[in-house]
This record gives C-alpha cells, structure tokens and sequence, in this order.
C-alpha cells in the first residue's frame, strides 16, 4: 500500500486575491455580492415552512422572506453558492490527501471539547452574522469589494475582535 503524501497549502496571499476576483466576478456578474449567511436563512425559512406552515404563517418574517425571495426559500443562488462551497471543500480536501476522519487539536484537549467549541463558534457568528445583517463574506468582502465604507468596519470589526480573543482560545488549536 502506498502512503499519500499530504500537498501543501495554497499560498495565502494568491488565496486572497484568487478570493477577491470571486467576489468582484459575483458583483460584475450577478450584481450582488456573496454571502453564506443568506443561504443559512434561506434552509431555516423552508425547514420552519416544512415542520410547522401554521407558525410561518402567522409571522410577518416568514412571509416578507417569502415574498422577496419567491415561493421556494431554497431556489436561492446563495443556498447553490454554498452547496457549491461545501462540495469544493470536499473535493479540495479528496485532492490534496487532507480529508480525514480525524479532529486536529492541541494535545492539551480532547476531540470532543474541540468540536464542542467548533460547533459554539459557528453558532455565535451565526448569530453575530444576523445582528450585523450579514456575514463575513457577505458584509465584509463584498462590502470592501464595492468600496463601501460598512464593508471596511465589518472587517475591522471581525478581525479586531478575532485577534483580542485569540490570546484567550488559542489553547484549542495550538
């Protein structure tokens, strides 16, 4: 059996402007922006029409999505975007010898306190992305894209407090 040697990492800085050119072909292209938040409400909105259409009905929130987003919250570019995202990930991970049933962390944690706050963290930006009308694809990258000065402070905002609380939770990681 041959060992598979692990490939490196793209380079970060033509990471970055490879992502750039995405999100300047989305705008040029489709006129808007990306953002993985929008697909994230788009599958919340159809799974709460799904399991309970009496709830959805009766609130103004469900119905105003409804209306601007057409009958199926799921026929959406932004929920193809991040099925597009997701399959890209995996394919990535198959071509580059990296996808693995195993959970990267310190020593000085276990698999299941590493996914706990993986999983914490996802849920709080989620929630952040929200509040803030978006995340940070969608207020940050494609805010900067089009020069927009909200863009510009949503990225301060977001790597600011990134780089503030990292002292504290790096141990998760490292």
């Amino acid at each position: 059996m041959e060992k598979k040697t692990v490939k490196p990492y793209m380079n970060p800085y033509l990471a970055g402007v490879l992502l750039g050119l995405v999100v300047l072909a989305a705008n040029v292209i489709s006129g808007r922006g990306l953002g993985a938040s929008g697909a994230v409400k788009s599958a919340i909105v159809a799974g709460v029409e799904t399991i309970a259409p009496a709830h959805a009905e009766a609130k103004t929130f469900y119905n105003s999505y409804g209306e601007a987003h057409g009958s199926n919250p799921l026929n959406s570019w932004l929920v193809y975007q991040m099925l597009g995202v997701i399959v890209g990930g995996f394919l990535s991970g198959i071509i580059s010898h990296r996808l693995t049933w195993k959970v990267e962390h310190s020593p000085k944690i276990t698999s299941r306190r590493r996914l706990i706050f993986a999983l914490a963290g996802g849920i709080l930006f989620g929630l952040g992305s929200q509040f803030g009308r978006g995340c940070t694809s969608g207020s940050a990258l494609s805010g900067m894209a089009v020069l927009s000065l909200g863009g510009f402070v949503s990225m301060a905002a977001i790597f600011g407090t990134a780089f503030m609380l990292a002292y504290f939770f790096r141990k998760l990681w490292i």
